[in-house]
């Protein structure tokens, strides 16, 4: 029988003397090759598409130079910022001002009124929302620390906030404890046009829920004019009635109108 002779040589290799590489470096990419303008490839040259460093500006402005430095528009810009990741906010922050008539104006904005406006969806409409709810909720805090009969200017300003710009009529009362102090502020009824149905018998209730021993009663006029109509002279009186039954006096009735406002206690219609 004829020797058959291998065409190829067979080399053994030792198992041990193989040079393995480290598994991390089966699972690593290659390092991308640099750019002409020396950033790595993938990466963006400007961390958004405005101004290089625009809002790392606007902080500093903000916390070294205080809020005062910063005109309606930059404080809005810089709101929205919470909504946009990126991008350039003012051109936004100054439409907004431009449709709404003011900065005020804009946080005042009802939620639809927002969504509306061109460029802003849900995230922008919530951002600009929360921030009136902390400035509302702050001037509230400031009234439960004193008696609100001593502090006219103060609950005016809130007043004024919280329903001078308001589009739709709106009828509120301020429950306040035996001192004066606020127990609640709540909405009682809110109507589309001209005129919201308040029911005493309900305003009494719910204060006997609170256990207040006064009432302020307020509401909007979206006219601007403040002077109460006949419905709003009676309704004060209806509900004057209701809570005297209870020991419950009514200190006052407030209506809002543009940048005006009537006390029916100051005008002897209470």
């Amino acid at each position: 029988m004829r020797e058959v002779t291998p065409r190829f040589k067979a080399t053994r290799v030792d198992v041990a003397e193989r040079p393995f590489a480290p598994p991390e470096a089966y699972l690593e990419a290659p390092p991308a090759p640099p750019r002409p303008d020396g950033l790595p490839m993938g990466e963006k040259p400007f961390p958004s598409t405005g101004p290089y460093g625009h809002r790392q500006r606007m902080r500093e402005k903000l916390l070294g130079r205080g809020p005062e430095a910063l005109a309606d528009y930059e404080v809005l810009e810089m709101l929205l910022f919470a909504a946009f990741r990126d991008g350039d906010t003012k051109p936004l922050a100054k439409a907004l001002i431009n449709r709404f008539g003011s900065f005020a104006k804009v946080l005042a904005a009802p939620p639809d009124a927002l969504m509306a406006a061109p460029d802003i969806g849900l995230h922008a409409a919530a951002a600009v929302k929360i921030v009136q709810a902390a400035a509302m909720r702050m001037m509230q805090a400031e009234l439960l620390e004193q008696p609100l009969l001593n502090n006219w200017e103060r609950l005016m300003g809130y007043l004024t906030a919280a329903l001078s710009r308001e589009k739709i009529e709106q009828f509120r009362v301020l429950f306040l404890d035996s001192k004066n102090r606020l127990i609640a502020d709540e909405a009682q009824a809110r109507c589309t046009v001209n005129h919201t149905p308040v029911y005493p018998r309900e305003v009494v209730k719910r204060a006997l829920e609170l256990h207040a021993t006064a009432l302020i009663l307020v509401h909007n006029h979206p006219s601007g004019d403040p002077t109460p109509s006949r419905a709003d002279i009676e309704m004060t009186a209806a509900v004057k009635g209701a809570a005297a039954v209870l020991e419950i006096v009514v200190h006052d009735h407030l209506i809002l109108g543009n940048g005006r406002w009537t006390s029916f206690r100051r005008e002897g219609l209470l």
